[in-house]
């Protein structure tokens, strides 16, 4: 699975989940068989090799429709902001859909 990222920086132990609007980079975690398998970043979303499955974002008020019209899941992250605590959250079905 490939998932989505709106990030406030490149450093991936000090990034922190932000929200779209304010993507300084995107960044996107493959994740297989329950492991981080890769991290990569584009300065836009759309710039990836591989499609996103799932984007994650820090509101649930944010404006989500181009995700959305890609069959995007859109997760949202009330409180988890690196990437390591997304991971994790990810892993144990923390995250929340978004509701609309």
């Amino acid at each position: 699975m490939h998932i989505l990222l709106p990030m406030d920086s490149e450093n991936v132990q000090e990034a922190e989940l932000t929200k779209i609007e304010d993507a300084k980079v995107w960044a996107q975690l493959h994740i297989e068989n329950g492991e981080l398998v890769e991290v990569q970043h584009a300065t836009q979303w759309e710039n990836f090799e591989w499609p996103s499955g799932c984007i994650v974002v820090a509101d649930s008020g944010e404006y989500v429709w181009p995700f959305m019209e890609l069959n995007m899941l859109v997760l949202v992250a009330p409180f988890q902001r690196t990437i390591d605590d997304i991971v994790e959250a990810y892993l144990f079905k923390e995250l929340h859909e978004l509701e609309y």
